[in-house]
Protein backbone atom coordinates (compact mmCIF):
# COMPACT_ATOMS: atom_id res chain seq x y z
CA UNK A 1 0.00 0.00 0.00
CA UNK A 2 0.86 3.13 -1.18
CA UNK A 3 0.32 7.32 0.20
CA UNK A 4 0.81 9.06 -3.34
CA UNK A 5 3.02 11.47 -1.32
CA UNK A 6 6.05 11.64 -4.20
CA UNK A 7 9.07 12.94 -2.34
CA UNK A 8 11.26 11.13 -4.75
CA UNK A 9 12.07 10.52 -8.44
CA UNK A 10 14.13 7.52 -10.31
CA UNK A 11 15.24 7.02 -13.93
CA UNK A 12 14.87 4.42 -15.82
CA UNK A 13 18.35 2.89 -17.08
CA UNK A 14 17.41 -0.27 -19.23
CA UNK A 15 14.10 -2.32 -20.22
CA UNK A 16 14.53 -5.33 -21.08
CA UNK A 17 11.66 -7.99 -22.27
CA UNK A 18 10.85 -8.90 -18.75
CA UNK A 19 11.73 -6.38 -16.04
CA UNK A 20 13.73 -2.55 -15.75
CA UNK A 21 16.23 -1.16 -14.35
CA UNK A 22 15.51 1.57 -12.33
CA UNK A 23 18.56 4.06 -10.79
CA UNK A 24 17.34 5.72 -7.37
CA UNK A 25 19.23 8.17 -4.47
CA UNK A 26 21.72 5.52 -3.06
CA UNK A 27 20.73 6.17 0.45
CA UNK A 28 16.96 4.67 -0.47
CA UNK A 29 16.92 0.96 1.25
CA UNK A 30 15.67 -1.31 -1.11
CA UNK A 31 14.46 -4.98 -0.27
CA UNK A 32 15.06 -7.65 -2.85
CA UNK A 33 11.46 -9.05 -3.04
CA UNK A 34 9.90 -6.48 -2.18
CA UNK A 35 7.39 -3.89 -3.37
CA UNK A 36 7.50 -0.35 -5.19
CA UNK A 37 5.65 2.08 -6.88
CA UNK A 38 7.04 3.24 -10.42
CA UNK A 39 4.13 5.85 -11.89
CA UNK A 40 1.81 4.58 -10.32
CA UNK A 41 2.72 0.61 -10.83
CA UNK A 42 3.40 -1.71 -8.41
CA UNK A 43 6.42 -3.82 -9.22
CA UNK A 44 8.44 -6.17 -7.23
CA UNK A 45 11.71 -5.47 -6.45
CA UNK A 46 13.62 -9.08 -8.36
CA UNK A 47 16.98 -7.84 -7.25
CA UNK A 48 18.79 -4.30 -5.80
CA UNK A 49 22.37 -3.12 -5.52
CA UNK A 50 23.31 0.13 -4.07
CA UNK A 51 21.18 3.19 -6.05
CA UNK A 52 19.83 0.68 -8.34
CA UNK A 53 17.18 -1.94 -8.80
CA UNK A 54 15.47 -4.37 -10.78
CA UNK A 55 11.96 -4.48 -11.15
CA UNK A 56 9.69 -7.30 -12.66
CA UNK A 57 7.71 -5.99 -15.91
CA UNK A 58 5.10 -8.23 -16.82
CA UNK A 59 3.15 -8.52 -20.11
CA UNK A 60 -0.02 -7.58 -18.24
CA UNK A 61 1.65 -4.42 -16.65
CA UNK A 62 2.66 -3.44 -20.28
CA UNK A 63 -0.70 -3.91 -21.18
CA UNK A 64 -2.30 -1.52 -18.76
CA UNK A 65 -0.16 0.64 -18.32
CA UNK A 66 1.91 3.68 -19.53
CA UNK A 67 5.20 1.45 -19.58
CA UNK A 68 4.28 -0.57 -22.77
CA UNK A 69 6.15 2.51 -24.09
CA UNK A 70 8.74 3.28 -21.48
CA UNK A 71 12.32 4.22 -23.02
CA UNK A 72 16.21 4.49 -21.10
CA UNK A 73 16.04 7.83 -19.85
CA UNK A 74 12.45 8.11 -18.63
CA UNK A 75 11.79 9.66 -15.06
CA UNK A 76 9.76 8.56 -12.98
CA UNK A 77 7.81 8.83 -9.49
CA UNK A 78 9.20 6.47 -6.88
CA UNK A 79 7.57 5.21 -3.75
CA UNK A 80 8.14 2.40 -1.78
CA UNK A 81 5.42 0.89 0.74
CA UNK A 82 3.99 1.97 3.37
CA UNK A 83 5.77 0.62 6.73
CA UNK A 84 4.38 0.21 9.95
CA UNK A 85 4.77 4.00 12.12
CA UNK A 86 4.17 5.51 9.13
CA UNK A 87 2.51 8.93 8.04
CA UNK A 88 -0.31 8.43 6.01
CA UNK A 89 -0.61 11.12 3.75
CA UNK A 90 -2.54 11.99 0.05
CA UNK A 91 -4.43 9.02 0.32
CA UNK A 92 -4.16 5.40 0.16
CA UNK A 93 -3.21 4.10 -3.44
CA UNK A 94 -2.49 0.35 -4.10
CA UNK A 95 -0.38 0.58 -7.31
CA UNK A 96 -2.84 -1.26 -9.10
CA UNK A 97 -3.72 0.75 -12.02
CA UNK A 98 -7.64 1.18 -13.53
CA UNK A 99 -6.43 2.20 -16.89
CA UNK A 100 -4.61 4.62 -18.93
CA UNK A 101 -5.66 8.46 -19.57
CA UNK A 102 -5.10 11.09 -21.92
CA UNK A 103 -4.47 14.60 -21.33
CA UNK A 104 -6.60 16.88 -23.86
CA UNK A 105 -6.12 20.26 -21.98
CA UNK A 106 -4.07 22.32 -20.13
CA UNK A 107 -4.53 25.87 -18.43
CA UNK A 108 -2.70 27.55 -16.03
CA UNK A 109 -4.05 29.60 -13.79
CA UNK A 110 -3.49 31.58 -10.59
CA UNK A 111 -3.69 28.78 -8.32
CA UNK A 112 -1.30 26.21 -10.37
CA UNK A 113 -1.99 24.23 -13.22
CA UNK A 114 -5.04 22.69 -14.30
CA UNK A 115 -5.16 19.33 -16.36
CA UNK A 116 -8.10 18.05 -18.24
CA UNK A 117 -7.94 14.04 -19.04
CA UNK A 118 -9.90 11.94 -20.42
CA UNK A 119 -10.13 8.18 -19.19
CA UNK A 120 -12.22 5.03 -19.81
CA UNK A 121 -15.86 5.13 -19.86
CA UNK A 122 -15.20 2.55 -16.64
CA UNK A 123 -12.89 4.25 -14.97
CA UNK A 124 -14.85 8.05 -15.70
CA UNK A 125 -17.57 6.46 -13.93
CA UNK A 126 -15.40 5.82 -10.64
CA UNK A 127 -14.58 9.14 -10.11
CA UNK A 128 -16.26 11.74 -8.28
CA UNK A 129 -15.47 15.46 -7.72
CA UNK A 130 -13.10 16.42 -4.78
CA UNK A 131 -11.91 12.61 -4.25
CA UNK A 132 -8.77 11.61 -4.66
CA UNK A 133 -7.02 10.20 -7.59
CA UNK A 134 -3.82 8.76 -7.96
CA UNK A 135 -2.30 10.45 -11.81
CA UNK A 136 1.06 8.55 -12.37
CA UNK A 137 1.45 7.77 -8.79
CA UNK A 138 0.33 10.95 -7.85
CA UNK A 139 -2.25 11.68 -4.97
CA UNK A 140 -4.45 14.46 -6.70
CA UNK A 141 -7.94 15.94 -5.73
CA UNK A 142 -10.19 15.58 -8.67
CA UNK A 143 -11.60 19.12 -9.09
CA UNK A 144 -14.44 18.19 -12.12
CA UNK A 145 -15.85 15.51 -13.52
CA UNK A 146 -17.48 16.13 -16.81
CA UNK A 147 -19.50 13.82 -19.48
CA UNK A 148 -16.24 12.27 -20.87
CA UNK A 149 -12.99 13.77 -18.91
CA UNK A 150 -12.13 15.12 -15.39
CA UNK A 151 -9.69 17.65 -14.20
CA UNK A 152 -6.91 18.32 -11.45
CA UNK A 153 -5.34 21.04 -10.40
CA UNK A 154 -1.49 20.67 -10.08
CA UNK A 155 -0.31 23.30 -7.02
CA UNK A 156 3.32 24.95 -7.38
CA UNK A 157 4.36 22.24 -5.22
CA UNK A 158 3.58 19.25 -7.13
CA UNK A 159 4.89 21.53 -10.48
CA UNK A 160 8.23 21.57 -8.58
CA UNK A 161 8.53 17.77 -6.98
CA UNK A 162 6.95 16.02 -9.32
CA UNK A 163 7.52 15.30 -13.07
CA UNK A 164 3.80 16.35 -13.54
CA UNK A 165 4.56 20.04 -14.99
CA UNK A 166 6.23 18.76 -17.76
CA UNK A 167 2.94 16.86 -19.10
CA UNK A 168 1.78 18.17 -22.36
CA UNK A 169 -1.67 17.69 -24.31
CA UNK A 170 -1.60 14.15 -26.10
CA UNK A 171 0.06 12.40 -22.77
CA UNK A 172 -0.90 9.42 -21.76
CA UNK A 173 -0.98 8.50 -17.37
CA UNK A 174 -1.45 5.89 -15.50
CA UNK A 175 -4.73 6.49 -13.46
CA UNK A 176 -6.08 4.65 -10.19
CA UNK A 177 -9.45 5.95 -8.44
CA UNK A 178 -9.67 6.36 -5.22
CA UNK A 179 -9.95 2.89 -2.75
CA UNK A 180 -12.02 4.84 0.03
CA UNK A 181 -14.49 5.97 -2.67
CA UNK A 182 -15.28 2.36 -4.19
CA UNK A 183 -15.32 0.94 -1.17
CA UNK A 184 -17.65 3.71 -0.01
CA UNK A 185 -19.78 2.99 -2.74
CA UNK A 186 -20.09 -0.59 -2.00
CA UNK A 187 -20.76 0.03 1.33
CA UNK A 188 -17.24 -1.41 2.88
CA UNK A 189 -16.37 2.22 3.60
CA UNK A 190 -16.75 1.13 7.59
CA UNK A 191 -14.57 -1.60 7.37
CA UNK A 192 -11.44 0.21 5.61
CA UNK A 193 -11.55 2.76 8.19
CA UNK A 194 -11.19 0.23 10.81
CA UNK A 195 -8.12 -1.71 8.64
CA UNK A 196 -6.49 1.92 7.51
CA UNK A 197 -5.82 1.91 11.57
CA UNK A 198 -3.69 -1.13 11.22
CA UNK A 199 -1.88 -0.76 8.32
CA UNK A 200 0.50 -1.93 6.82
CA UNK A 201 -0.68 -5.73 8.85
CA UNK A 202 -3.56 -5.81 6.61
CA UNK A 203 -3.80 -6.03 2.98
CA UNK A 204 -1.36 -6.18 0.48
CA UNK A 205 1.98 -7.47 1.90
CA UNK A 206 5.69 -8.44 -0.10
CA UNK A 207 9.13 -9.21 1.05
CA UNK A 208 10.37 -11.68 3.60
CA UNK A 209 8.95 -8.95 5.73
CA UNK A 210 4.97 -9.74 4.49
CA UNK A 211 5.97 -13.59 4.10
CA UNK A 212 6.49 -13.31 7.71
CA UNK A 213 3.42 -11.71 9.04
CA UNK A 214 1.56 -14.20 6.76
CA UNK A 215 2.40 -17.19 8.54
CA UNK A 216 2.44 -15.60 11.49
CA UNK A 217 -1.49 -14.86 10.82
CA UNK A 218 -1.96 -18.37 9.84
CA UNK A 219 -0.16 -20.03 12.63
CA UNK A 220 -2.71 -18.33 15.02
CA UNK A 221 -5.45 -19.45 13.32
CA UNK A 222 -6.61 -16.46 11.37
CA UNK A 223 -7.09 -16.36 7.34
CA UNK A 224 -4.63 -14.88 4.95
CA UNK A 225 -5.23 -13.91 1.07
CA UNK A 226 -2.87 -15.88 -1.54
CA UNK A 227 -2.79 -14.00 -5.08
CA UNK A 228 -2.15 -16.14 -7.94
CA UNK A 229 -1.32 -13.48 -10.59
CA UNK A 230 -0.24 -16.43 -13.59
CA UNK A 231 -0.97 -19.95 -13.30
CA UNK A 232 -4.16 -18.95 -12.45
CA UNK A 233 -5.19 -15.25 -11.83
CA UNK A 234 -7.48 -15.91 -9.10
CA UNK A 235 -7.16 -14.95 -4.77
CA UNK A 236 -7.73 -17.69 -2.58
CA UNK A 237 -8.67 -16.87 1.26
CA UNK A 238 -6.38 -19.89 2.96
CA UNK A 239 -6.60 -21.60 6.65
CA UNK A 240 -4.72 -24.37 8.40
CA UNK A 241 -6.74 -27.18 8.79
CA UNK A 242 -5.53 -28.14 12.11
CA UNK A 243 -6.67 -24.69 13.44
CA UNK A 244 -10.15 -24.63 11.34
CA UNK A 245 -13.31 -23.51 13.16
CA UNK A 246 -16.81 -23.59 11.96
CA UNK A 247 -17.02 -19.95 12.04
CA UNK A 248 -14.13 -19.80 9.10
CA UNK A 249 -15.96 -22.12 7.18
CA UNK A 250 -19.45 -19.93 7.23
CA UNK A 251 -16.74 -17.19 6.54
CA UNK A 252 -15.84 -19.25 3.61
CA UNK A 253 -19.46 -20.03 2.76
CA UNK A 254 -21.10 -16.58 2.93
CA UNK A 255 -18.37 -14.20 2.31
CA UNK A 256 -15.36 -15.27 0.13
CA UNK A 257 -17.93 -17.49 -2.22
CA UNK A 258 -15.69 -20.10 -4.04
CA UNK A 259 -15.12 -23.48 -3.83
CA UNK A 260 -13.97 -24.81 -1.08
CA UNK A 261 -10.78 -27.52 -1.00
CA UNK A 262 -8.20 -28.83 1.11
CA UNK A 263 -4.73 -28.82 -0.16
CA UNK A 264 -3.06 -31.82 1.78
CA UNK A 265 0.24 -33.65 1.17
CA UNK A 266 0.36 -36.16 -1.02
CA UNK A 267 1.59 -38.94 1.78
CA UNK A 268 -1.19 -37.81 4.42
CA UNK A 269 -4.19 -38.81 1.58
CA UNK A 270 -1.96 -42.05 0.69
CA UNK A 271 -2.25 -43.00 4.52
CA UNK A 272 -6.22 -41.98 4.46
CA UNK A 273 -6.51 -44.10 1.88
CA UNK A 274 -8.27 -41.05 0.00
CA UNK A 275 -7.87 -41.71 -3.65
CA UNK A 276 -8.14 -39.46 -6.70
CA UNK A 277 -10.67 -38.65 -8.74
CA UNK A 278 -11.01 -40.08 -12.09
CA UNK A 279 -10.17 -37.89 -15.45
CA UNK A 280 -7.32 -36.05 -16.62
CA UNK A 281 -8.26 -33.01 -14.43
CA UNK A 282 -8.46 -29.37 -14.92
CA UNK A 283 -5.82 -26.84 -17.12
CA UNK A 284 -4.32 -25.93 -13.89
CA UNK A 285 -3.00 -28.98 -13.07
CA UNK A 286 -4.49 -29.31 -9.77
CA UNK A 287 -5.09 -32.87 -8.23
CA UNK A 288 -8.38 -33.22 -7.33
CA UNK A 289 -9.07 -36.30 -4.73
CA UNK A 290 -12.24 -38.04 -3.71
CA UNK A 291 -14.35 -35.98 -1.37
CA UNK A 292 -15.40 -37.19 2.11
CA UNK A 293 -16.77 -36.55 5.06
CA UNK A 294 -16.45 -37.50 9.05
CA UNK A 295 -17.99 -41.34 9.66
CA UNK A 296 -19.13 -40.10 13.12
CA UNK A 297 -20.79 -37.27 12.07
CA UNK A 298 -24.18 -36.43 13.77
CA UNK A 299 -25.37 -34.99 10.71
CA UNK A 300 -25.22 -34.85 6.54
CA UNK A 301 -21.60 -33.29 6.93
CA UNK A 302 -22.90 -30.06 4.94
CA UNK A 303 -22.94 -28.14 7.57
CA UNK A 304 -20.10 -25.25 8.80
CA UNK A 305 -19.43 -27.53 12.27
CA UNK A 306 -19.85 -30.41 10.31
CA UNK A 307 -17.10 -29.27 7.44
CA UNK A 308 -14.73 -28.05 9.64
CA UNK A 309 -14.98 -31.16 12.07
CA UNK A 310 -14.32 -33.57 8.79
CA UNK A 311 -11.30 -30.77 7.89
CA UNK A 312 -9.45 -30.67 11.37
CA UNK A 313 -9.77 -34.52 11.42
CA UNK A 314 -7.90 -34.72 7.87
CA UNK A 315 -4.91 -32.88 9.61
CA UNK A 316 -5.01 -35.32 12.68
CA UNK A 317 -2.13 -37.03 12.55
CA UNK A 318 -3.93 -39.95 14.27
CA UNK A 319 -6.58 -39.83 12.00
CA UNK A 320 -6.94 -43.32 10.01
CA UNK A 321 -8.73 -44.52 6.87
CA UNK A 322 -12.13 -45.78 8.62
CA UNK A 323 -12.81 -42.01 10.43
CA UNK A 324 -13.59 -40.82 6.47
CA UNK A 325 -16.78 -41.77 4.50
CA UNK A 326 -16.65 -41.71 0.82
CA UNK A 327 -17.99 -39.62 -1.08
CA UNK A 328 -19.20 -36.84 0.57
CA UNK A 329 -18.52 -32.80 0.87
CA UNK A 330 -15.18 -32.06 1.87
CA UNK A 331 -12.77 -31.76 -1.39
CA UNK A 332 -8.92 -32.48 -1.05
CA UNK A 333 -6.33 -31.91 -3.00
CA UNK A 334 -2.55 -33.17 -3.24
CA UNK A 335 0.50 -30.88 -3.55
CA UNK A 336 3.50 -31.77 -5.15
CA UNK A 337 5.88 -33.19 -3.44
CA UNK A 338 8.08 -30.14 -3.91
CA UNK A 339 5.61 -27.74 -2.67
CA UNK A 340 6.50 -24.00 -4.38
CA UNK A 341 9.39 -25.08 -6.06
CA UNK A 342 7.59 -27.37 -8.18
CA UNK A 343 4.37 -25.56 -8.57
CA UNK A 344 3.26 -22.54 -7.85
CA UNK A 345 -0.10 -22.67 -7.20
CA UNK A 346 -2.65 -22.36 -4.46
CA UNK A 347 -2.65 -25.67 -3.28
CA UNK A 348 0.85 -25.79 -2.90
CA UNK A 349 0.98 -22.53 -1.53
CA UNK A 350 -1.54 -23.68 0.93
CA UNK A 351 0.17 -26.41 2.21
CA UNK A 352 3.66 -24.70 2.37
CA UNK A 353 2.19 -21.75 4.26
CA UNK A 354 0.77 -24.56 6.88
CA UNK A 355 4.54 -26.56 7.17
CA UNK A 356 6.16 -22.89 8.00
CA UNK A 357 3.49 -22.25 10.56
CA UNK A 358 4.90 -25.75 11.91
CA UNK A 359 1.45 -27.28 11.46
CA UNK A 360 -0.04 -30.17 9.84
CA UNK A 361 0.20 -30.53 5.85
CA UNK A 362 -3.17 -29.54 5.19
CA UNK A 363 -5.27 -26.58 4.87
CA UNK A 364 -8.29 -24.89 3.44
CA UNK A 365 -8.70 -22.53 0.65
CA UNK A 366 -10.81 -21.06 -1.46
CA UNK A 367 -11.21 -18.95 -4.39
CA UNK A 368 -12.53 -15.12 -3.58
CA UNK A 369 -15.55 -14.52 -5.68
CA UNK A 370 -17.42 -10.83 -6.31
CA UNK A 371 -21.18 -10.51 -5.86
CA UNK A 372 -21.43 -10.66 -9.62
CA UNK A 373 -19.98 -13.95 -9.91
CA UNK A 374 -16.67 -12.74 -11.66
CA UNK A 375 -13.50 -13.95 -9.67
CA UNK A 376 -11.85 -11.50 -8.44
CA UNK A 377 -8.71 -10.18 -9.40
CA UNK A 378 -5.84 -8.28 -7.74
CA UNK A 379 -7.60 -4.51 -7.17
CA UNK A 380 -10.60 -6.35 -5.60
CA UNK A 381 -8.71 -8.92 -3.97
CA UNK A 382 -6.50 -5.91 -1.46
CA UNK A 383 -10.17 -4.33 -0.56
CA UNK A 384 -11.37 -7.53 0.09
CA UNK A 385 -8.01 -8.06 2.08
CA UNK A 386 -8.54 -4.21 3.71
CA UNK A 387 -12.09 -4.50 4.12
CA UNK A 388 -11.81 -8.28 6.84
CA UNK A 389 -8.42 -7.54 8.14
CA UNK A 390 -6.90 -10.23 6.58
CA UNK A 391 -3.05 -9.97 5.08
CA UNK A 392 -2.69 -10.76 1.15
CA UNK A 393 0.32 -12.12 -0.27
CA UNK A 394 1.46 -12.98 -4.03
CA UNK A 395 2.90 -16.71 -4.59
CA UNK A 396 5.69 -15.50 -6.02
CA UNK A 397 6.89 -14.15 -2.47
CA UNK A 398 5.76 -17.17 -0.92
CA UNK A 399 7.80 -19.11 -3.24
CA UNK A 400 10.58 -16.97 -2.73
CA UNK A 401 10.66 -16.85 0.73
CA UNK A 402 9.61 -20.09 2.26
Amino acid sequence: MFTGRIERTAVVAEVGAEALRITVDRTVPLAEGGAVCLDGVRMTMQSVEPGALVAALTDETRRRTTFDRVVPGTQVHFELPLAAGDRIDGHLVQGHVDGVGKVLRIDDEPAGRRVWIKPADRLLARLVAKSSVALNGVSLTVAEVLKDRFSVVLVPNTLRRTTLGALAVGDRVNLESDLLTRMARLGHGPELLSAVARLPWAGQLSGEVGVQKVVAQLAAGGGVVVWDPTLEGEGDVVFAGERFRPEAMTFLLTQVCGHTTIPCAADVLERLEIPPMPGEGDRQGTAMYVPVDLASLPGTGVSAADRAATIRRLASPDAVAGDFLQPGHVFPLAARPGLLAERKGHTEATVALCVAAGLAPVGVCCEVMRPDGVMADAVDLEQFALRWDLPMIDVDDLARWL
